[in-house]
């Protein structure tokens, strides 16, 4: 099934409001003439509203890294994801590798904030992956089926029109180390076939499912040119203009 490409920066802890609005503007410059992609930049709570004001009237979506799965309450430090659809953001990932393995957050956890964030209009990007002492022993399609199971728990089949996937091995996140187009797509090509065991085959189809993992503009064909990678949820190169356009692009000549 053909779907349209997405590329998804996730800006992590960098970039602050000014600085995240003169970057986004001069995305949006450079992004001008890459049309067939749905870009969506992720940078800190801070920035969400200033990086929304820079790219309106464009088809660059912005979404959060991160939200609690209370509407309100007693969590000192934490964002609803009613808080940032204020922003105008869209999207929240949700997941990461990050959020599991630096805060602890678990699956149970990550299935709540997955649901939380249907409630509140928001489309998550639930983000699913092993480490590399999971994938030497093997466990690389439990784990992603645990953590995918977990993740969607709560999720009816109409909601699935409002999700994304990324698959993003842990041991591929800031190394430099990418999953092979051939390691990706086994993978991906996995999750389908769980996404239809639980939904059926319309939903399975239909669902955009992203690799993150060291993505960069010269292995950005290879690895987009897989029928069941629909797009890449980018780290480090989505802070250079010049790497995040070289991606877009690349993703654009295969939509």
């Amino acid at each position: 099934m053909k779907r349209n490409k997405i590329v998804a920066g996730n800006w992590k802890l960098n970039y602050g409001p000014k600085a995240g609005a003169e970057f986004a503007l001069e995305l949006r410059k450079k992004l001008l003439d890459t049309p067939g992609v749905q870009i969506i930049l992720c940078p800190p709570f801070l920035a969400l509203s200033p990086v929304r004001k820079a790219v309106e009237g464009t088809r660059i979506a912005v979404g959060a890294q991160n939200m609690h799965f209370a509407e309100s309450g007693a969590f000192t430090g934490e964002i609803a994801g009613s808080m940032i659809k204020e922003t105008g953001a869209d999207y929240v990932i949700l997941g990461h590798s990050e959020r599991r393995h630096v805060f602890g957050e678990d699956n149970e956890m990550i299935g709540h904030k997955v649901a939380r964030s249907l409630k509140d209009g928001l489309k998550p990007i639930l983000c699913v992956g092993e480490t590399i002492e999971e994938r030497k022993a093997e466990q690389t399609m439990s784990i992603v089926a645990k953590q995918l199971r977990a993740g969607l728990a709560d999720v009816s089949a109409a909601q699935m029109d409002e999700v994304l996937i990324a698959y993003e091995p842990v041991w591929a996140i800031g190394t430099g180390l990418t999953a092979s187009p051939e390691q990706a797509d086994k993978v991906h090509r996995f999750i389908r076939k769980e996404l239809q065991d639980l939904y059926g085959e319309e939903v399975a189809a239909k669902t955009p499912i992203l690799y993150g993992g060291s993505v960069k503009p010269d292995n950005t064909k290879g690895l987009l040119s897989n029928e069941d990678i629909d797009g890449a949820l980018v780290g480090g190169a989505a802070l250079k203009v010049e790497s995040f356009a070289g991606i877009v692009s690349e993703a654009a000549a295969l939509s």
